[in-house]
């Protein structure tokens, strides 16, 4: 199998090293271009990146697919499947279609609550006493896709955004690994969103972060 993976930050980095460790399918790595960060603005590397370095992985950095040279690029690697974790763009349907078995992507909350842009944020800002990662199926819509695989997590009561994302990163990477074979063999079944209970977890603002 011919395996491509998009993403960006430590949360995909962590499912990146998980799949890494059990599997040399993957052939290219796609992640969002450098970009000058710190008090230094000096360029940086996303940990995604990094990684496949590390393994000698061949990374592609587009600014995004509306340039025909770059799906010209993703085409040509003929992928089976693509993997995406915290990407860092909304992958377009001309995207979506090259892979042979489609796109995946890990989504940190219990789908079809808190989808969009700050899940584990959100989650812990609306009190809620559980969350998990879901493992779906990429479509047009705003994490609207069929789930394939899901696992809960406990949200405690002293829990912090960065105790949460670090539990449900690791979550992220097991539940990956485990349905990566069933996945390739076609054996999970997609269970399609319900309507009910669809909530969205939009982007945080900088006035959300002021302290009263």
């Amino acid at each position: 199998m011919n395996i491509i993976f998009a993403g960006t930050p430590d949360f995909a980095a962590t499912v990146l090293k998980g799949l890494l460790a059990v599997t040399d399918q993957i052939s290219v790595v796609y992640s969002q271009p450098d970009r000058r960060a710190g008090r230094g603005r000096k360029v940086q590397v996303s940990p995604v990146k990094a990684l496949a370095v590390e393994h000698g992985i061949a990374v592609e950095q587009p600014t995004n697919f509306k340039d025909p040279e770059a799906l010209a690029q993703l085409r040509s690697y003929q992928p089976d499947l693509m993997i995406v974790v915290a990407y860092g763009q909304i992958l377009p349907a001309e995207v979506l279609q090259v892979p042979r078995l489609g796109c995946v992507n890990l989504h940190a909350s219990l789908l079809p609550r808190w989808r969009g842009a700050a899940p584990i944020q959100r989650a812990i800002l609306a009190g809620d006493r559980q969350t998990g990662v879901c493992l779906m199926q990429l479509e047009p819509g705003l994490d609207t896709g069929p789930v394939l695989s899901r696992r809960t997590c406990a949200i405690e009561p002293g829990d912090t955004t960065a105790m949460l994302h670090d539990r449900l990163a690791q979550l992220s990477a097991e539940l990956m690994v485990e349905s990566l074979e069933p996945l390739l063999a076609g054996h999970l079944t997609p269970t399609p969103q319900t309507d009910e209970g669809v909530t969205y977890a939009h982007k945080l603002s900088k006035d959300e972060a002021l302290v009263d």
